[in-house]
C-alpha cells in the first residue's frame, strides 16, 4: 500500500519541522549561553517580555506542557530573573513577570540575535524569509484547527 501525495507531504513537513526545531534550539542555546541562561529560560522570559502571563498561558503560547513551564518559571524566580505577581483573574494562578535582571539577560542576547537574524535574511532574502514565516504561521494555525476538531 503506497502513501498518497498528501501523506508524503505531511511526512516531509513533519520531519523538516523536527529538524528545524533542533536547529533553532541549537542556535538558541548558543545565543543564550553567554547571557547565563538556557534556551528554555529564554523562551519563558520572552513570553512575558510584554506582559505578565499565567504559566498555563505561557505553555499554550509555546506549545509545551504547563508542568515544564512551571519548573522553568520556579527556577527563573529563584534566580531573580522573574517574579510571581497576583492574578486578578484567578487567585491561584499567579502571573509570571520578568524582572530587570531578566530583561538584562535578554538584552545581552539581542546583539548576537540580530547578527544571526541578519545572516538568515541574507541567506534567504528578506522577502523569502517573510514568506517562510507566513507559511509556518499558517501551518501552525492549520494544525491547531485540525487538533481542535
Amino acid at each position: 500500500m503506497s502513501d498518497t501525495p498528501e501523506q508524503e507531504l505531511f511526512s516531509i513537513a513533519a520531519i523538516t519541522s523536527f529538524r528545524l526545531n533542533g536547529q533553532f534550539l541549537t542556535i538558541a542555546e548558543e545565543l543564550a549561553q553567554p547571557a547565563g541562561i538556557t534556551a528554555a529560560w529564554w523562551q519563558v522570559l520572552g513570553a512575558v517580555l510584554r506582559e505578565p502571563l499565567p504559566v498555563a498561558g505561557i505553555a499554550r503560547a509555546m506549545g509545551i506542557t504547563r508542568q515544564s513551564v512551571q519548573r522553568i518559571a520556579d527556577l527563573l524566580v529563584d534566580k531573580g530573573l522573574a517574579e510571581y505577581h497576583p492574578n486578578p483573574a484567578h487567585r491561584r494562578a499567579k502571573l509570571v513577570a520578568i524582572t530587570e535582571a531578566g530583561r538584562g539577560a535578554i538584552e545581552r542576547i539581542n546583539p548576537q540575535h540580530a547578527v544571526v537574524a541578519q545572516r538568515l535574511a541574507t541567506e534567504l532574502g528578506p522577502d523569502r524569509l517573510a514568506l517562510a514565516v507566513d507559511v509556518l504561521t499558517e501551518l501552525s494555525a492549520a494544525l491547531d484547527t485540525i487538533a481542535d476538531e
